[in-house]
């Protein structure tokens, strides 16, 4: 049904535009006209690169897989030798190579070599992006057909990938295995140092005596919190076969005395007392209003009133990010099955919702990939 209310001046403004932005003459006038010109092609370029975007991620999966980067960090090479270590016929190469060269991830020198380009230098040694890269082959399964996606028709491979997402404060989470935990895990663990470095870099945690990561994964957080704040002590608090890997990680890393490990629920099972601050990393924006409650509320309890909360995740309406908020995460934690990425704001209501107060969002250096809000009961 229409709606039915009666349209504003600033209403009938932008109606003016979109028909005349619409029309086949304008968009003709506009890409032949000097001072539109540039603006026609940025347009249209934009368009196309949402058009091809599928395809261009494809290019990045088919160089990851086949460790393009890692080989020309050895030196520009020709395409007959990247041919043959690519296990690919010269014409293949050639097509994945100029591809991957258009999108900066190559560059082609004056004498034919291939080399790296910016961002393919930036993927050499890269675990944390490379692991991402090959997860959303899955993921893109599920957005193949995104009507049906939207509409709910059936059952997504995502939600299964992600063992607990649908079983919220459920004994069947509690109970995962540690085969059905493995492999999503190992995902947050590679790209945990994405974000961990950013946290350590945005509040000095040196300040506290005892850190409780909440849904800390096996570990990848507070190990990198023992190497840079020597003398806090840690607590990880995860589901049980979880919390066993973190366990495992702790042992070898050589922490294991400054580290405990706690396995339960956030929603059934109290948190461990005794720290002076907690850190909830890239948490609460896996669960709907009402779990994130439950999970904010468990902190609090479990916080002394003079506490800390670190909360840490990427944030929806991020200046200069907002389509990784509401496109990218809107639809993969859809997929997921429950989530939703939230503003600072949302977030803000949340904590004080939950008896958090004296908010501050902190400065990242990557907000794109993390933002970090510390709130006190």
């Amino acid at each position: 049904m229409a709606d039915t209310m009666p349209l504003s001046l600033v209403d009938r403004c932008f109606a003016w535009r979109d028909r005349l932005v619409a029309s086949p003459t304008f968009q003709r006038w506009a890409a032949a006209f000097p001072l539109t010109r540039p603006i026609a092609r940025r347009q249209a370029s934009q368009l196309f690169d949402l058009v091809a975007g599928f395809v261009y991620s494809q290019v990045l999966l088919a160089c990851v897989r086949l460790r393009v980067f890692e080989i020309l960090a050895e030196g520009p090479q020709s395409l007959a030798t990247l041919a043959h270590r690519l296990e690919l016929s010269e014409n293949s190469a050639q097509r994945l190579l100029a591809a991957a060269a258009s999108l900066g991830l190559l560059a082609r020198r004056a004498d034919g070599r291939y080399a790296l380009g910016q961002l393919g230098a930036v993927m050499v040694g890269n675990r944390a992006v490379a692991a991402m890269v090959d997860h959303h082959a899955a993921v893109y399964l599920d957005l193949a057909d995104p009507v049906a996606l939207l509409r709910r028709d059936s059952p997504t491979r995502l939600a299964g990938y992600w063992a607990y997402a649908g079983d919220e404060g459920s004994e069947t989470a509690r109970a995962l295995s540690a085969e059905q935990v493995a492999e999503y895990s190992a995902l947050m663990s590679a790209s945990q140092p994405l974000v961990a470095d950013q946290i350590i870099d945005a509040y000095d945690l040196g300040r506290h005596r005892c850190l409780l990561d909440v849904g800390g994964g096996e570990g990848t957080f507070l190990c990198q919190v023992a190497r840079r704040v020597p003398g806090l002590q840690l607590r990880l608090f995860d589901l049980p076969a979880v919390a066993e890997r973190g366990r495992q990680r702790f042992e070898a890393q050589g922490i294991a005395h400054r580290a405990q490990v706690h396995g339960g629920s956030f929603f059934d099972d109290p948190l461990p007392g005794g720290a002076d601050i907690a850190s909830l990393v890239r948490v609460i924006y896996d669960h709907d209003d009402a779990h994130a409650l439950q999970i904010l509320r468990a902190v609090r309890r479990a916080l002394p009133d003079d506490g800390t909360l670190v909360l840490a995740e990427p944030m929806a309406g991020t200046p200069g990010a907002e389509a990784m908020g509401d496109a990218y995460f809107g639809f993969y934690l859809l997929a997921m099955g429950k989530g939703e990425a939230r503003t600072p704001e949302q977030l803000g209501e949340l904590l004080r919702t939950a008896g958090f107060s004296r908010l501050r969002i902190l400065s990242t250096h990557l907000p794109l990939q993390t933002r970090v809000i510390v709130a006190r009961p």
